[in-house]
Protein backbone atom coordinates (compact mmCIF):
# COMPACT_ATOMS: atom_id res chain seq x y z
CA UNK A 1 0.00 0.00 0.00
CA UNK A 2 0.56 3.34 -1.00
CA UNK A 3 2.32 5.78 2.20
CA UNK A 4 -0.18 8.38 2.97
CA UNK A 5 0.29 11.35 5.52
CA UNK A 6 -1.98 10.92 8.29
CA UNK A 7 -3.50 14.81 7.74
CA UNK A 8 -4.24 13.94 4.23
CA UNK A 9 -6.87 11.09 5.74
CA UNK A 10 -8.90 13.79 7.37
CA UNK A 11 -12.07 14.02 7.16
CA UNK A 12 -12.20 11.37 4.08
CA UNK A 13 -15.38 9.34 2.90
CA UNK A 14 -15.21 5.79 4.00
CA UNK A 15 -16.86 3.67 0.99
CA UNK A 16 -16.93 -0.50 1.16
CA UNK A 17 -15.40 -2.32 -1.85
CA UNK A 18 -19.06 -2.75 -2.88
CA UNK A 19 -19.48 1.05 -3.19
CA UNK A 20 -21.77 1.60 -0.10
CA UNK A 21 -20.97 4.93 1.48
CA UNK A 22 -20.18 3.87 4.95
CA UNK A 23 -19.43 6.95 6.59
CA UNK A 24 -15.96 10.05 7.68
CA UNK A 25 -13.25 9.28 9.05
CA UNK A 26 -12.75 10.99 12.51
CA UNK A 27 -9.49 9.35 13.64
CA UNK A 28 -7.22 6.87 13.74
CA UNK A 29 -5.65 4.30 16.41
CA UNK A 30 -1.88 4.01 16.25
CA UNK A 31 0.24 1.64 17.91
CA UNK A 32 3.20 3.83 19.38
CA UNK A 33 5.77 0.96 20.05
CA UNK A 34 5.44 -0.40 16.16
CA UNK A 35 4.10 2.95 14.43
CA UNK A 36 1.61 0.69 12.82
CA UNK A 37 -1.94 2.01 12.15
CA UNK A 38 -4.26 0.05 14.19
CA UNK A 39 -7.65 1.16 13.27
CA UNK A 40 -10.16 3.89 12.23
CA UNK A 41 -12.99 5.76 14.07
CA UNK A 42 -15.42 7.04 11.48
CA UNK A 43 -18.59 8.79 11.41
CA UNK A 44 -21.12 6.33 10.40
CA UNK A 45 -23.53 8.13 7.33
CA UNK A 46 -27.42 7.74 7.98
CA UNK A 47 -27.79 5.65 5.46
CA UNK A 48 -25.76 2.76 6.61
CA UNK A 49 -26.90 0.36 8.54
CA UNK A 50 -24.10 -0.23 11.56
CA UNK A 51 -25.69 -3.26 13.37
CA UNK A 52 -22.87 -5.70 12.90
CA UNK A 53 -20.19 -3.27 13.47
CA UNK A 54 -18.50 -2.52 16.29
CA UNK A 55 -18.87 1.00 18.07
CA UNK A 56 -17.57 3.20 20.72
CA UNK A 57 -19.88 5.34 22.68
CA UNK A 58 -22.37 4.24 19.78
CA UNK A 59 -22.10 7.43 18.09
CA UNK A 60 -18.96 5.99 16.17
CA UNK A 61 -17.57 2.66 13.94
CA UNK A 62 -14.60 1.11 15.16
CA UNK A 63 -12.89 -0.35 11.79
CA UNK A 64 -9.65 -2.26 12.08
CA UNK A 65 -7.12 -1.12 9.47
CA UNK A 66 -5.93 -4.65 7.98
CA UNK A 67 -9.57 -4.27 6.35
CA UNK A 68 -8.59 -0.80 4.46
CA UNK A 69 -7.71 -1.85 0.83
CA UNK A 70 -7.25 1.30 -1.04
CA UNK A 71 -6.36 4.75 0.20
CA UNK A 72 -7.04 7.56 -2.85
CA UNK A 73 -9.98 10.32 -3.09
CA UNK A 74 -12.10 7.86 -0.62
CA UNK A 75 -10.85 4.72 1.77
CA UNK A 76 -11.87 1.64 0.71
CA UNK A 77 -12.60 -1.36 3.09
CA UNK A 78 -13.84 -4.55 2.77
CA UNK A 79 -17.28 -4.89 4.54
CA UNK A 80 -16.82 -8.27 5.49
CA UNK A 81 -13.20 -7.99 7.29
CA UNK A 82 -14.70 -4.34 8.85
CA UNK A 83 -17.23 -6.88 10.60
CA UNK A 84 -17.10 -7.67 14.49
Amino acid sequence: MTRVFARSLSRKKIMSNDGKLIGTLKNIRVDFDSGQVIGMLVHPDSTFDTASYEMEDDKVLKIPFEAVKDIKDYIVVDRYLARK
